[in-house]
């Protein structure tokens, strides 16, 4: 049995929580170490548990939390080589990951703890981003957060998940409409900023099959989405297909800043 948890979601912090009965591990770490042990513990699952990390990106949302957590813990931290060159100087990082240090290579499988774990280039306006294709016990996992377009690497990686674990940051209109500036808006809508919600939807029926059985989204924008309207847009563009949700997919948001469910597969 596989678990999954999003221990938060979202520009004030992103942590994932993926493992089974004989290892587990975290998808970044940008929230505080007492927040991640709490938020473990409401579901029975203890700290010491978790063998290693995995980053997606250097931005601080994401990696807040590494440089401590390899301190005290000595978790290994899994990054390309070009993602632990950035790390070796990040203010979040520097001088704390002696021992903690190791590599991934893009398009590659890893096997870790019995995980075939494959990073992903994606874009984002980072020194490097990756997303992760994972196969833990036959439950196929791919996650990608903080993604500036649909790439063909995410269409291939997230055709062959049963689990997909997708960015739905902002309603176009809401983005158009708000507050934030006119330059923040156009990195938001550039091809290296975040995905939209009609963008997630696009991909989920461009590549949804009947393998496919729960897509979660993630790193929704407090101030430019809300979680009925990325799932509105989910259902308007599955709907065009005849794919119920519910019935055929599960599709749910994931919270911003307090842990979801325990998801099982």
């Amino acid at each position: 049995m596989v678990k999954f948890i999003s221990l938060s979601s979202g520009s004030n912090g992103n942590c994932y929580y993926i493992g089974n009965e004989r290892s587990a591990f975290l998808i970044d770490a940008g929230i505080g170490p007492r927040t991640i042990k709490k938020r473990l513990a409401e579901h029975g699952i203890a700290m010491d548990s978790i063998k290693f990390i995995l980053i997606t990106h250097e931005h601080i949302d994401h990696i807040k939390s590494i440089g401590t957590l390899a301190e005290r813990m000595k978790l290994p931290v899994y990054a390309t080589k070009k993602l632990h060159s950035v790390l070796a100087y990040h203010f979040c990082t520097r001088g704390r990951l002696s021992g903690c240090v190791r590599y991934t290579e893009n398009g590659s499988g890893n096997i870790i703890d019995d995980i075939e774990i494959t990073p992903f280039t994606v874009p984002h306006d980072a020194s490097e981003t990756v997303g992760y294709h994972m196969v833990i016990d036959g439950v196929k996992i791919t996650l990608a957060t903080d993604v500036g377009d649909i790439t063909p690497e995410l269409v291939k990686y997230a055709s062959d998940a049963n689990v997909l674990i997708l960015e739905s940051n902002y309603d176009i209109q809401m983005l158009i409409d708000g507050h934030y500036s006119q330059h923040l808006k156009e990195r938001i809508v550039s091809g290296n900023g975040h995905l939209s919600n009609d963008k997630a939807a696009e991909l989920v029926k461009r590549v949804y099959n009947r393998e496919l059985k729960a897509v979660f989204l993630c790193h929704l924008s407090e101030n430019n989405n809300t979680p009925q309207l990325a799932v509105g847009s989910m259902k308007t563009m599955l709907d065009s297909i005849g794919v119920s949700l519910g019935r055929d997919l599960i599709v749910e948001p994931l919270p911003r800043r307090t842990a979801s469910h325990v998801y099982t597969f």
